[in-house]
């Protein structure tokens, strides 16, 4: 039987829209930057209040992130639809710990937001970030003067955006894997939404090829240095990242796969991770950390980054996972700050440091901002954990020499605990 042509140009119709659907459109850089400030304008606008967990805003954000998933195609992996509730008790002391998944009277009711680009593989690739952060202030707040709105733009509205954009770029470039990207709740009160995801999955843990974090990734510095935590978890990597890193990032590489993000509820399950942060600053935990001081390009370099990444890394099969040593277990305890942030993505000799904090030993010994520690008392300082452990040796009253480089000039400081 002949069809007629209107039928002809319906069937043709149909046919054309299942094949564009099945592969994302090519996205210019510029396009892509402004979807990147889109989204991140949008989760720290002060209409979301800061996006605490179980808060209105939270709830603004994650229905943003979950119509943003339905919006390019992804399917529904949550446990109602692209929402995974859970409720957590908080501690009623400091000697507590919250019950996540445990319900009383004073139980808070958070979600992860999930969904899921299927390809028909037998392997999945997790891509995360976390989508709260610290509403009006609180316990984790390092703001005093009273209750204010903590945006978190970098904190983690960059981690989210990064994650909503290469769930639009990666599809039907790279089918040899699955692709879950999820947006986890309760990371700044302890990982709570990873955790909670990693104990109750929705597809299945051991099918889960390896994991990417994404948390704090926009304030790419002008040496567009990224910092990746978990490069020892799978001997893949070492080659992969190198390969994939086209656009000139300067990539300072840290093998633990432990760390305070939802990178290490996975890692803890035998599963290869990577976590990318573009670093610390003085706006962390504070209201200032906001859009207008965001490298929106930055952001997008890092999309495209992982994008290469990924696409490297899809052939590679089942990656093989290794245990890393716990860099933080070996942390000295301290009895005296110096009262600097230290820069942590700075990978050459010596602790350099990012900023001092006022009336601390270091302003006070006329220390600044980009100066290099290089000796401590009798100690050569040649890393960060080497500067640890030189700090952790004086208390309250002593004074030592400080060594520093300062541009050309080598200069020495007493510094007074």
């Amino acid at each position: 039987m002949i069809k007629k042509p209107t039928q002809l140009l319906l069937l043709l119709s149909a046919m054309i829209t299942v094949n564009l659907s099945c592969t994302a459109p090519e996205m210019d850089d510029s396009t892509l930057t402004a979807e990147v400030e889109k989204h991140v304008n949008f989760l720290a606008d002060d209409a979301l209040e800061g996006r605490a967990f179980g808060s209105e805003g939270e709830l603004k954000a994650a229905q943003y992130i979950a119509d943003h998933f339905k919006n390019i195609g992804l399917e529904p992996k949550g446990t109602d639809g692209y929402f995974q509730e859970f409720s957590v008790t908080p501690p009623s002391n400091p000697h507590e710990k919250a019950k996540i998944g445990g319900q009383s009277d004073s139980s808070l009711v958070g979600r992860n937001v999930i969904g899921y680009l299927n390809n028909n593989a037998a392997q999945t690739v997790v891509i995360g970030a976390h989508f709260d952060h610290l509403g009006m202030g609180g316990a984790g707040s390092l703001h005093r003067d009273g209750e204010a709105i903590h945006n978190g733009a970098d904190d983690n509205a960059s981690g989210t955006a990064t994650v909503m954009m290469l769930a639009q770029l990666l599809q039907g470039k790279t089918t040899e894997n699955n692709y879950l990207f999820i947006a986890f709740s309760g990371e700044e009160n302890g990982l709570w939404g990873s955790n909670y995801f990693t104990k109750h999955p929705t597809i299945s843990l051991d099918s889960i090829n390896y994991m990417l974090n994404y948390d704090m990734v926009g304030r790419l510095n002008e040496e567009r240095t990224v910092a990746v935590h978990g490069t020892g978890t799978s001997p893949t990597w070492e080659d992969v990242l190198d390969i994939s890193n086209a656009d000139s990032l300067h990539l300072v590489k840290k093998e633990s796969g432990v760390g305070p993000s939802d990178h290490t509820s996975f890692y803890l399950n035998d599963i290869p991770v990577l976590h990318f942060f573009t670093g610390q600053h003085d706006d962390y935990h504070r209201p200032s950390d906001d859009t207008e001081k965001i490298n929106w390009e930055g952001i997008a370099s890092i999309v495209r980054y992982t994008e290469a990444l990924v696409t490297n890394t899809d052939s590679k099969g089942d990656l093989a996972f290794t245990k890393t040593k716990d860099e933080s277990s070996n942390t000295p305890r301290f009895k005296v700050g110096l009262g600097v942030v230290p820069d942590y993505l700075f990978d050459g000799e010596g602790m350099r440091i990012d900023g001092v904090s006022e009336d601390k030993p270091a302003k006070k010994a006329g220390l600044e901002k980009g100066d290099i520690v290089v000796q401590l008392g009798d100690s050569t300082i040649t890393d960060m954990m080497s500067y640890m452990r030189a700090l952790s040796t004086f208390e309250k009253g002593d004074s030592t020499k400080a060594v520093i480089k300062r541009g050309e000039e080598q200069l020495e400081k007493v510094i007074v605990f």
